[in-house]
């Protein structure tokens, strides 16, 4: 691995950046670190992110996957099928027999290409939890892909920092920005590029919540984010509706906002 000159990163909120935002609130996140990272050695490097919020596999393989197949870059990281596998209908074996499909295609373009696993939830509130089981299937169907077709896996699952409530967002399903820090660590390392900090340093020991709190905190997050959540999907709204890629073409990383 080495001497990437272009980067496209293809994917959902995850790899758009929620939630780690700049100052002036458009989001940062993983990819674009990793971006940063790849692109302060190589004069002219060139970087896109389609990753759009929302979106479901079939949606990143209709609208993402072929203008990466056009652009033709060095490196491409894929990260696909999170927003299915949480819906009450996903059957993971369908799921991993299209995400196959799709990433047979993106290893096609020739470039480097990066998978990713989802995230250990084992933590997280117990509606969360009770996904668990579904994605660490998924995740060894992803792996089985990867080897079959020559794309490297990053192993988010096995990022014990990333099990701390901590580093997710309000929502309980986006990283906040140290999270995303370590994420973008962890695949430079995967890289094989130099790093200076550790994904594996633990968070500072939290302070003990009461439980009274705690349950209040759980119910507040069931009404302000899982009761309006289920309602869009019964409308048949998606989080991504509306929005575009924020950085849709192949463009030297200088010439972007960052």
């Amino acid at each position: 691995m080495g001497g990437w000159n272009s980067f496209v990163a293809l994917g959902d909120s995850f790899t758009e950046g929620l939630d780690d935002f700049r100052p002036d609130g458009s989001p940062r996140g993983w990819a674009d670190r990793v971006a940063e990272q790849l692109a302060a050695g190589v004069p002219g490097f060139r970087y896109a992110n389609l990753a759009v919020r929302g979106k479901l596999l079939d949606q990143i393989v209709e609208d993402q996957l072929p203008i990466a197949e056009q652009l033709r870059p060095d490196l491409i990281t894929f990260c696909a099928g999170g927003n299915d596998v949480i819906r009450f209908t996903c059957d993971p074996d369908d799921l991993a027999r299209r995400f196959d499909a799709a990433l047979e295609r993106v290893v096609a373009t020739g470039a480097t290409v990066l998978t990713f696993t989802g995230f250990d939830l084992g933590r997280m509130h117990p509606l969360i939890r009770r996904l668990r089981g579904r994605i660490a299937c998924y995740n060894e169907l992803i792996r089985a892909s990867a080897e079959r077709h020559g794309a490297t896996v990053v192993d988010l699952w096995g990022m014990a920092p990333l099990g701390d409530p901590r580093t997710w967002g309000p929502d309980r399903l986006h990283l906040r920005a140290d999270g995303h820090r370590r994420v973008a660590l962890r695949t430079l390392e995967v890289l094989g590029e130099p790093i200076t900090d550790d994904w594996r340093t633990p968070l500072p020991a939290a302070e003990p919540v009461p439980w009274l709190t705690r349950q209040q905190e759980d119910l507040r997050w069931v009404r302000e984010w899982v009761l309006p959540f289920v309602a869009r999907r019964l409308q048949g709204h998606s989080t991504g509706d509306g929005f575009a890629p924020k950085r849709p073409e192949l463009l030297p990383f200088d010439a972007l906002p960052h």
